[in-house]
């Protein structure tokens, strides 16, 4: 026997191995039972799952690759990081930047092009499942996770559209920020704004309704900006990566992905 051999053999037989790996080779149904369960993202997925459940003309992949540009997503967006500056005197210069300069505009493309992908996978995802029926029972609960997460899919595009700090992004944002003055409850143009209120005085106004906590003001300006890069780079990717945990775990409690029909 090598000296590697008997390297290898000490490894494997060692206190540190054995608390990192519980069991052996996956072999046989039980050691690869115990490989997945063991196993940090192997477990959110369950040990078995119907043929159905790979088969893409039933799936479509479309679950799979919205993740897939989910991660693309937070890798271009992170490296994209270190040359924006959210501030009105460079925000539109560091774009110009990232288009001409860094990487050739290769990054910051596919961080584009990444943004519309998944917003048309997410959508067919949706559909696939509407379609199949798989919203039923007991999976309703993580139908109502899934449209959650198809809401913050539109919010960070519609966040990451002011980001650019050109005329489009700036009337495009002034636009759909108008919207939220029509938020029942929260804007105070919207449906039963009138009702809350205190000793006959409404407590919505412009000052202080969906619309001025949405750009941190009453118009788009410098606090808009620094508000929704946050809301773009941290609040609502930690949002959705918890919720698409949440998401694949309860795929695995509701028995894998549903059969056909």
């Amino acid at each position: 026997m090598s000296v590697f051999s008997r390297f290898g053999d000490w490894v494997r037989e060692g206190q540190v191995w054995g608390s990192v790996f519980r069991h052996g080779v996956p072999r046989d149904r039980r050691t690869r039972a115990m490989a997945v369960l063991s196993n940090v993202f192997l477990h959110l997925h369950p040990v078995a799952i119907r043929k159905s459940g790979i088969r893409l003309s039933f799936t479509w992949c479309m679950g799979g690759l919205t993740f897939f540009l989910f991660l693309v997503e937070v890798i271009t967006g992170v490296l994209l990081m270190f040359y924006y500056r959210p501030t009105v005197e460079y925000a539109y210069f560091d774009i110009q930047g990232l288009r001409a300069h860094v990487t050739l505009g290769i990054l910051r493309e596919m961080h584009r092009w990444g943004a519309h992908a998944m917003i048309i996978a997410i959508w067919l995802h949706m559909l696939r499942v509407f379609l199949t029926g798989s919203y039923k029972p007991p999976r309703e609960f993580n139908w109502g996770v899934g449209v959650i997460l198809l809401v913050l899919t539109l919010l960070l595009s519609f966040t990451g559209y002011l980001l650019p700090w050109d005329q489009l992004a700036m009337w495009a944002i002034t636009v759909g920020s108008n919207m939220a003055r029509a938020t029942p409850l929260a804007g105070h143009e919207g449906p039963l704004a009138s009702m809350i209120q205190i000793a006959g005085v409404p407590l919505l106004h412009a000052g202080d309704d969906a619309r001025f906590g949405l750009l941190a003001g009453t118009f788009v300006g410098p606090n808009a900006l620094l508000r929704f890069y946050v809301l773009h780079c941290v609040f609502i990717p930690v949002v959705v990566t918890v919720l698409i945990a949440v998401h694949f775990w309860r795929i695995r409690k509701d028995g894998g992905i549903s059969g056909p029909l």
